[in-house]
């Protein structure tokens, strides 16, 4: 049978009438069997949702974003598509079914659940006007729902792939279809053994990708971004940045785990087990080179900066004067894990121990509650955590400047420290 091949479309590649038609370009010649094409919420559809869902929780009311939001994709499918075309009944058939949604109860209790629920509407409606704009172009693809192969647990918002099932799923029933047609489906998103929508962390399409190639021991991956490939910084926020040829597995791992956003942490661990390469390219510029990640690049010396904003740091201080212990350490990640919050940057001291997270709705005060009989507990929010790879010491000073440094840390090839602007 024919190797599988995977194409990765983020929000960027989606947002609007314009990059929709730009996509269909770059698939007027690249479109085959044996392809899938992964898709994910248009634009900022994602933000949008978990307004809604910010407002609901505060008995705010919500359905003014709601109806934005319809409006946005409905004006994009007026842009592209003649009166009376079937997507306009399909579109609005998904707002039906998120309004219904809305209509439930939340609370902190279901929020991951009910979020999931919620939040899996932008890829649905994105793929479906992707599908039919592309059969309306004359590109035909097979639009299919990715909840059917990608099987997961019922650990919401942050789910974990069932790789055995989600692989027999996908050998069983995808892969003949893609002996005959392209697939058009959507990242992000898989379900729990009780049929319940799952997703898999914010801008997890890269992931959705990975797993479908592993899954299909595809020949290749490729992920468009609006990047030229994968850089050595955000070109946003820095200037004069480098583009990688190419790039090692474990190099690239390490970029993401630290945050680097040009792809998901969790995509690599799978592609470089199955050994399938992984590209990076510019839907701005389809034809040139990109970014190959393999398992044989050559390594190299080129510092990497990677900035995550939004941070948090959380000090916890031994209310008793004894030295921390492994038991402390172990009662925090315990709550952490609880929570869902991931660690980006740990320090300890004598009588302290300090950790930087993401910030996430309600979560800090979650955490504060179930450990402050336990500790003295302070905390600074609004931070930035800067990470430099394979670091140059005369270059850091001026990446401070004009910052205060709350905490920072440095080992032999890597620098972090935590900074707010003065």
């Amino acid at each position: 049978m024919s190797k599988t091949w995977i194409y990765k479309f983020g929000g960027a590649s989606v947002k609007d009438t314009v990059a929709l038609k730009n996509l269909a370009e770059i698939l007027r010649n690249r479109l085959r069997n044996n392809l899938i094409i992964v898709v994910s919420a248009m634009g900022k559809t994602t933000n949008a949702l978990e307004g809604i869902l910010t407002n609901k929780l505060k008995g705010l009311n919500f359905s003014e974003n709601s109806a934005i939001l319809k409006f946005f994709h409905r004006e994009i499918c007026e842009e592209l598509f003649p009166e009376g075309h079937t997507v306009f009944a399909q579109v609005d058939n998904l707002f039906a079914l998120l309004e219904n949604q809305l209509e439930k109860p939340l609370s902190r209790d279901n929020y991951d659940e009910y979020y999931d629920q919620v939040v899996c509407f932008g890829e649905l409606i994105s793929s479906k006007i992707v599908a039919e704009y592309l059969c309306y172009q004359n590109l035909i693809v097979l639009w299919q729902d990715a909840r059917e192969v990608i099987h997961t647990d019922s650990d919401f918002r942050f789910a974990k792939i069932n790789w055995d099932k989600t692989r027999k799923a996908c050998q069983s029933t995808w892969k003949p279809m893609l002996e005959n047609f392209p697939i058009l489906t959507q990242g992000f998103i898989g379900k729990d053994p009780k049929g319940k929508t799952t997703t898999l962390g914010r801008e997890g399409s890269d992931f959705t990708a990975a797993i479908l190639g592993t899954s299909l021991d595809a020949g290749s991956v490729t992920i468009w971004k609006d990047v030229p490939g994968v850089l050595n910084a955000d070109p946003k926020l820095f200037p004069n940045t480098q583009k990688f040829e190419e790039l090692g597995y474990r190099e690239a791992a390490e970029m993401t785990y630290f945050g680097a956003s040009v792809i998901h942490p969790k995509t690599i661990k799978p592609l470089a087990n199955a050994g399938i390469p992984l590209f990076v390219k510019s839907f701005l510029n389809p034809d040139a080179s990109g970014t190959k990640i393999h398992e044989h690049a050559a390594p190299h010396e080129v510092p990497t900066i990677v900035l995550k904003k939004e941070q948090i740091l959380v000090s916890f201080k031994v209310t008793d004067f004894t030295f921390i212990e492994e038991k402390h350490i172990h009662r925090i990640y315990e709550q952490l894990q609880a929570l869902k919050l991931r660690v980006n940057m740990l320090q300890l001291s004598a009588i302290s121990v300090s950790i930087v997270i993401d910030a996430q709705l309600f979560k800090l005060e979650q955490l504060l509650d179930q450990l402050k009989g336990e500790f003295e507990i302070r905390y600074n929010e609004g931070l930035e955590l800067l990470t430099i790879l394979k670091q140059k010491s005369e270059e850091i000073p001026s990446l401070l400047d004009g910052y205060q440094v709350l905490l920072e840390q440095s080992t032999r090839n890597t620098f972090q420290a935590v900074r707010r602007k003065v």
